[in-house]
C-alpha cells in the first residue's frame, strides 16, 4: 500500500474528502480525529497490517506522518 492509498484509508476512517490529509497535516488541526476515528485505526492496523498499537502512542501522534509511519510492515 502506497501513501496516497494510506491517505485514503485515513481519510476514510476520518469521513473526509479525498485529498484532504497530507503527512505534514497536525492532527490538532484536524476535527473529525476523534476517539471513534482512533479506534477505527486500531482496528485497521489490527486487520490490514497484523499490527497493535497502544492509546498511549496514539495519544503521541501529533501529525498524519506519524500514523503513516506505524501502518509501515515491519522488518
Amino acid at each position: 500500500m502506497n501513501t496516497q492509498e494510506k491517505l485514503a484509508v485515513l481519510e476514510d476512517i476520518m469521513e473526509l474528502d479525498e485529498g484532504t490529509l497530507k503527512p505534514e497535516t497536525r492532527l490538532d488541526d484536524v476535527e473529525e480525529w476523534d476517539s471513534l476515528a482512533a479506534l477505527s485505526f486500531v482496528v485497521l492496523l489490527g486487520d490490514e497490517f497484523n499490527r497493535k498499537i497502544s492509546g498511549k502512542d496514539i495519544r503521541a501522534f501529533e501529525r498524519v506522518q506519524d500514523m503513516l509511519d506505524v501502518m509501515e510492515p515491519e522488518g
